[in-house]
């Protein structure tokens, strides 16, 4: 098996904020992170697919191919947008990064050949917070 990684980056705002939850409560739990005014991020995702070598590319995908997968089913949907609002599999979700990982997989997966499998995403909303998935 072999596992082949190709990264996008988009930018997009987002804030954590708790509908059944009061203003002070949510700004206890999310501080800065619940401002009512949106606070965004430089996302860096990592797409990372598996499978075996083609006999006659080498290829376990290739990745042009996977970069315009990524780019229409998710980067398309998320780049410059308002995470809360703009994005249609964010609806009715809390826009934390794990549940945006979760959405991102699930853009992801039906359009991916049946020899690939998605192995992981890899999403770091700062330079030292990321989130892992394996589609579990």
């Amino acid at each position: 098996m072999v596992y082949i990684t190709r990264i996008e980056h988009f930018n997009a705002a987002h804030k954590l904020f708790n509908p059944a939850w009061s203003k002070e409560e949510n700004e206890a739990v999310f501080g800065k992170c619940a401002n009512e005014n949106w606070h965004g991020h430089n996302f860096e995702l990592h797409v990372t697919i598996k499978g075996t070598p083609s006999k006659d590319t080498g290829f376990v995908f290739d990745v042009k191919k996977l970069s315009i997968i990524v780019k229409e089913h998710v980067i398309d949907k998320l780049d410059h947008q308002n995470l809360n609002l703009d994005v249609d599999f964010m609806q009715g979700k809390l826009c934390s990064i794990e549940n945006l990982v979760i959405g991102i997989w699930n853009q992801l997966v039906p359009h991916l050949p049946s020899d690939v499998k998605l192995h992981r995403l890899k999403m770091y909303e700062t330079p030292l917070i990321y989130v892992e998935y394996h589609g579990e």
